[in-house]
């Protein structure tokens, strides 16, 4: 008994385990890795709100009581702990309790392996974080703020782990639902480019002046203060700005700014960047709040690395690819040929597709098309290799079904473990021969001058690469094991060879995408530069997202095609009036097919395009205007230059290409194609301006 005479509640001394872990509102749990099972015991199951006929023993069970997007922060913070051999993990994360209010709770596991170090088993405790032992009530304001800092950078930088170009990373940081819940009203990030830094975001806040897009390292800014010493700036008042750094203050001065942090992004020892984060509050940071920002630099550095490197390698890539290709497509007398690439992403991943035209003498002329395997720079490089040496196999004077084996030996040789596919065509124009030999590629498309169009069966032989049954020499059977079909090219026919990306659609339906090319071919223009863009309409949001390359050769022979076509006008640099010219058709073009209220944004984007090849190239080009098969409006400005302009989705920080800036907010779409000798810029509109809202 007590001095009052009551009896004491009777606890077992020492208490058990079990009665001071529920007394803290600490449960445990128990997760078998290799059955999926997951024990809670009674308090875990207090913890997240759970009646234990709701939880059905597996960790999908806990699912209804988690608040969106925490399940998968915690699948990755226990993925990366068993891949990096870790004994431990923990983490905060955010739960739905039944009444619909959110709280914080913390898990932290133990993992057990086997000798051989397999992971099976994680034991671990789950407790209410609001609850923490040796804390009053519900752990005050600042233990709150403390968790949802941490809350913040972890959620951040499982975000940042998808990142793969800087504008992924720049779109995190101005997100307000992102860092805004660090407290900060403005974040900023700067990209260390030479000697200077780059503001190349800024968030919330709308701080953002073009006069310091651009800073020098040893100006006296705190960014640039933190690049150098490679530590964090706190600013813990305005008059702390205004002394320290007087330069920045006539910019900060208008502001409701009273506090900031500058930190440092370093990776691999050098800083490639630096973040800002602007308070309204005054007062410097405790060392909690700078550990927690500090984690958060590191994170968005490692980040922004990855992405730098992202968009490095794209480049060299993209660099690469345009190399291999050819810079022209060499005039044939007899013909006309068109050529088309596309590539349907944007990122480090580009194709091994390729087209070819090659002069063969005597009235012949020889066009392949052809796909490495693969996505990435490898395949780019593989792909030059291997249209290269077909172009010397067939110049040297072999025929097709040989030259096309030598190419697989050489691809063989190379030993890079890639495939390709191919189709070669070689045509006498004198006698009208059509000779074609396939590698495991797609059947060619042949629309005859009467508007019939059909698939034609060529025999095949193995793709590019692999070797037969009985080893690298080919099976006696099929001579060099590519054989050869031939038909008649009349006048007016055309040959249409393309690469699978064309045909290939979502969930697989390359049959859907065959027909849908069929029809295209079979109801499309006469001239080949017409039907190749009509071709190339029909990838539009339906493509597979795979590279496309399109080859048309037409046979000359056919009547010139019937009035009402698409507008082209040439574009000489020498002709101050060619561009006035041309926006006078283009407008009058534009009326007549029903878009005058889109008549000024068309116009001055076209203005736009013609600007810069008469501006940026030489020889001059042409610009044409037509309808696509959806019912756009397609404007085109093509030049004779095979630079292409590096597409960057950028916004209004973006270091160069203002003038693209509007055709980008003008257009509903918009693009670049080379094209042999060239390329072609692109814009397209709907006959209706977007609704708003």
């Amino acid at each position: 008994m007590d001095q009052r005479g009551e009896t004491a509640p009777e606890f077992d001394w020492p208490a058990r385990p079990d009665t001071s872990l529920a007394l803290n509102r600490m449960g445990t749990f128990d997760w078998d890795l290799d059955s999926g099972q997951m024990h809670l015991d009674p308090t875990a199951l207090k913890v997240l709100d759970l009646r234990p006929d709701e939880f059905s023993g597996t960790p999908d069970g806990l699912r209804a009581r988690l608040v969106s997007g925490e399940e998968a922060r915690i699948d990755a913070r226990v993925a990366q702990a068993l891949k990096e051999g870790r004994s431990h993990y923990g983490a905060y994360f955010r739960s739905r309790r039944r009444d619909g209010s959110a709280g914080w709770n913390h898990i932290q596991g133990h993992i057990l392996r086997d000798p051989q170090g397999r992971p099976y088993r994680i034991i671990g405790i789950l407790r209410d974080a609001a609850h923490d032992p040796g804390e009053p009530g519900a752990g005050g304001s600042h233990d709150e703020g403390r968790r949802r800092m941490t809350g913040v950078v972890e959620r951040t930088t499982a975000i940042l782990a998808h990142a793969r170009t800087v504008n992924d990373v720049t779109d995190v940081l101005k997100d307000p639902e992102a860092l805004g819940h660090l407290g900060a009203v403005s974040v900023m990030l700067g990209v260390v480019d030479g000697g200077r830094i780059h503001l190349v975001a800024e968030g919330r806040l709308g701080s953002y002046v073009p006069e310091i897009e651009y800073t020098r390292i040893d100006a006296q800014f705190p960014m640039s203060e933190a690049v150098r010493s490679l530590r964090p700036v706190f600013i813990a008042s305005r008059d702390d700005f205004r002394e320290r750094y007087p330069t920045l203050w006539p910019y900060i001065e208008p502001l409701d700014v009273c506090s900031g942090v500058y930190l440092p992004l370093i990776a691999q020892g050098r800083a490639i960047g630096a973040l800002g984060l602007l308070y309204t509050r005054p007062g410097d940071f405790t060392a909690e709040e700078r550990n927690v920002l500090m984690a958060l630099g590191s994170g968005i550095a490692q980040s922004l690395q990855r992405a730098i490197l992202f968009e490095q390698e794209h480049d060299l890539a993209e660099g690469l690819q345009r190399a291999m290709l050819p810079r022209r497509i060499p005039e044939v007398a007899g013909v006309r040929i068109a050529v088309r690439y596309r590539a349907a992403r944007v990122g480090r991943d580009i194709g091994g597709d390729w087209y070819d035209v090659i002069p063969l003498g005597d009235g012949r002329v020889g066009v392949m098309i052809g796909d490495v395997e693969g996505h990435d720079t490898d395949a780019a490089a593989v792909m030059g290799q291997l249209r290269i040496a077909m172009r010397a196999y067939v110049a040297e004077g072999h025929t097709p079904g040989t030259a096309m084996a030598r190419a697989s030996a050489f691809l063989r040789e190379l030993e890079t473990e890639r495939f390709a596919t191919c189709t070669y065509a070689e045509v006498d124009l004198n006698t009208g021969t059509l000779r074609m030999v396939r590698a495991g590629h797609l059947d060619p498309v042949l629309r005859r001058g009467d508007g019939s169009a059909h698939r034609v069966q060529v025999a095949g032989g193995l793709p590019l690469g692999l070797r037969t049954p009985d080893g690298p020499q080919a099976a006696p059977a099929t001579g060099t094991g590519y054989p050869v079909t031939a038909l008649d090219l009349h006048p007016g026919d055309t040959l249409v060879l393309c690469t699978d990306g064309l045909t290939e659609r979502p969930g697989g339906d390359s049959e859907r995408g065959m027909r849908e090319l069929m029809d295209a071919v079979r109801d499309g223009p006469v001239e080949v530069e017409e039907l190749a863009d009509v071709l190339c309409d029909l990838i539009g949001d339906a493509g597979g997202g795979d590279d496309m390359a399109l080859l048309l050769l037409r046979r000359r022979g056919t009547p010139a095609p019937r009035g009402g076509g698409p507008l082209r006008h040439r574009l000489d640099p020498g002709d101050p009036a060619a561009p006035a010219h041309a926006r006078h058709l283009i407008r009058a073009a534009t009326e007549a097919w029903g878009a005058r209220g889109r008549s000024d944004e068309i116009v001055l984007v076209a203005d736009e395009l013609m600007t810069n090849a008469l501006v940026h190239t030489e020889g001059g080009g042409h610009v044409g205007m037509r309808r696509t098969v959806d019912g756009r409006i397609r404007v085109e400005v093509e030049d004779t230059s095979s630079a292409l302009p590096y597409r960057r989705e950028a916004g209004e920080w973006a270091m160069s290409g203002r003038g693209l800036l509007l055709v980008d907010g003008l257009a509903d779409a918009w693009g670049v194609e080379p094209r042999g000798g060239g390329k072609c810029v692109w814009a397209e509109f709907a006959s209706e301006p977007p609704t708003a809202g």
